[in-house]
């Protein structure tokens, strides 16, 4: 079995992926309570936001399975990276949209 010592960009990139990581839970978090919050009031907006919430899991979860498949990624670690930024974006697009109101 071979010991490899892994190179200083492979480390940075593993810490990146682990930052990335751990902003994305945070933004998460934060969404959910935003989301919790529009959703307990009830009414229509709320009606709305949890249909939109289900449709958006389902699409966000299909375009990353396409990406995934019709562009491969090298490693591992790029498909995780990859995989965190299409998240990431997602949840900051509804962290921007359900902070306004």
């Amino acid at each position: 079995m071979m010991n490899h010592t892994p190179s200083p960009a492979d480390i940075a990139r593993w810490n990146r992926l682990a930052l990335d990581t751990t902003m994305l839970w945070i933004e998460a978090s934060q969404v959910i309570w935003l989301r919790s919050l529009r959703i307990a009031a009830g009414g229509k907006l709320a009606e709305r936001e949890a249909e939109r919430m289900v449709r958006e899991k389902l699409e966000a979860s299909w375009d990353l399975g396409w990406k995934l498949l019709s562009s491969p990624s090298a490693s591992p670690e790029a498909s995780a990276s990859r995989s965190v930024k299409h998240y990431r974006s997602k949840v900051r697009a509804n962290q921007r949209r359900l902070g306004k109101g």
